[in-house]
């Protein structure tokens, strides 16, 4: 498994704040006009799963298969050719700061993953930007 993980994010909310938000998917729905349409599209949400196109892998389903009260929150995917987890991991380090990073796993072969390391990599940052730009509060 080739395992990519994120640039630590510092969110200004605590973990449980956050948990809240990130462990219903349907919560994201809100975030979907802040990704470039031309990358990924179709997007679809509900409180265990989200799923989206992306050109050009196709059509990716991402289901939440454990939820550790806020700590963790474990996705796989699923209608991929390849086995992929996600892992979102939050640590509270002050009383409104959480620090969060992201880590995907990845069955990929030498050869595939020489391809899709960079565009993965800077992908599962650009992610990891954009949850820490989430309005926590308003949820």
């Amino acid at each position: 498994m080739s395992e990519f993980i994120s640039d630590i994010q510092t969110i200004p909310y605590n973990e449980e704040e956050i948990f809240r938000v990130l462990s219903n998917m349907s919560h994201l729905e809100r975030m979907k006009d802040r990704i470039p349409q031309e990358q990924i599209k179709d997007f679809s949400f509900d409180e265990d799963s989200c799923s989206f196109t992306v050109n050009p892998v196709g059509k990716i389903k991402f289901t939440i298969v454990e939820r550790d009260p806020f700590k963790t929150i474990k996705l796989a995917a699923s209608e991929t050719p390849i086995e992929v987890n996600l892992w979102i991991q939050l640590k509270q380090t002050q009383e409104n700061e959480t620090k969060m990073k992201l880590t995907v796993r990845a069955d990929l072969n030498p050869f595939f993953q020489s391809m899709i390391a960079k565009p993965l990599q800077d992908g599962i940052n650009r992610v990891a930007g954009l949850l820490a730009v989430i309005p926590y509060g308003d949820f």
